[in-house]
């Protein structure tokens, strides 16, 4: 158990606990709900973690499910308590991915694939705050400070000395190339990612461009895994503005292993130490020459556009020109 209880993680395993109870005394939800007086969806929301279970509730679950060993029954109901606890985010108020942040506190280990961006968890205040600026429609300075702080203090799970969080992060070459906040927060980050890509607990690899179609092409997905046997694996895929999670086994068996198949096609960690070094110094500059260069053209093309056609010769009669007549002179017919 944590040091600080996620209730999110809690409420999930203490549905798993009841649920193992209900199947081995042989009795159906409906049953249990009759006897419990409740509908049949709480005792479902219970198991799933859905909601918050009263001490009260699991006392009288145990006594339904014929549970006399009281070291399990105070367990069991120290569960609730904690699950019905608020984690360190409801300070910071109602925001859009607190499931998310609740399974990412408590996770063993996180196997993610980001195709547009550094992942959160690796971000430097000024990349997170480019990111959070750019991407929230019309956020007020308050709302961009929550989520900058939110964003911060998640980090302090990659850190924590006692169970610092596994992570490994296939990273699409586009998140290396994206030029986010400017050349000099971008090289601050890839100096942040080559260090972190040193610790013994991160794995990065990097996805180039030559790797060609993949199966992460949809889009960004983690898997979450919690070292607890009663505690299944979670998959978030990344959508705006929530996100989406996968519970079942068959979709956590499956993104785990497009995970490890991304895995293969990325470079090795020691070759992705050497292409962050490059890109440090490499591709910021041409980031910038290639955007200067498609702004100055794209500025030329519309004042191109806008100018008017001057027509010579004659101003009475019909008047046409080579583009619309594909070069035909003086009104003759084209060939």
């Amino acid at each position: 158990m944590s040091a600080n209880p996620n209730p999110t993680v809690r409420r999930r395993r203490l549905g798993a606990e009841l649920r193992q109870l209900r199947l081995a005394s042989g009795l159906k939800s409906q049953e249990v709900a009759k006897r419990l007086m409740v509908s049949q969806p709480k005792i479902s929301h219970l198991e799933n973690g859905n909601r918050a279970t009263s001490p009260r509730d699991v006392r009288d679950l145990c006594a339904i499910y014929g549970v006399t060993d009281e070291q399990v029954i105070d367990s069991l109901m120290e569960m609730a308590r904690e699950s019905g606890r608020r984690g360190w985010w409801h300070p910071y108020g109602d925001l859009s991915d607190s499931a998310y942040i609740g399974l990412e506190t408590d996770a063993a280990s996180l196997h993610t694939y980001a195709p547009m961006m550094v992942p959160e968890l690796l971000q430097t205040p000024a990349y997170a705050q480019a990111v959070i600026e750019e991407t929230i429609p019309l956020p007020t300075a308050a709302q961009a400070a929550t989520r900058l702080k939110v964003r911060l203090r998640r980090q302090h799970r990659i850190y924590d000395p006692t169970r610092p969080l596994r992570l490994w992060v296939v990273l699409d070459e586009s998140a290396l190339r994206r030029l986010i906040g400017g050349p000099d927060i971008m090289r601050e980050q890839l100096e942040h990612l080559k260090a972190f890509s040193a610790e013994p607990h991160i794995t990065l690899q990097v996805l180039p461009y030559t790797a060609g179609a993949h199966p992460g092409l949809p889009g960004q997905f983690s898997v979450l895994q919690f070292g607890d046997s009663l505690q299944a694996g979670v998959v978030h895929l990344e959508r705006f503005p929530n996100g989406h999670f996968l519970e079942k086994p068959a979709d956590v068996q499956y993104y785990s292993a497009m995970h490890d198949h991304l895995q293969t096609r990325a470079l090795d960690p020691a070759d992705t130490r050497d292409f962050i070094a490059d890109a440090t110094n490499t591709p910021i500059g041409a980031a910038l020459r290639s955007s200067s260069m498609a702004a100055e053209q794209s500025g030329a093309m519309r004042a191109q556009r806008s100018r008017p056609m001057i027509h010579e010769g004659p101003t009475t009669g019909p008047t046409c020109t080579s583009a619309v007549h594909g070069g035909a002179k003086d009104g003759a017919a084209n060939p």
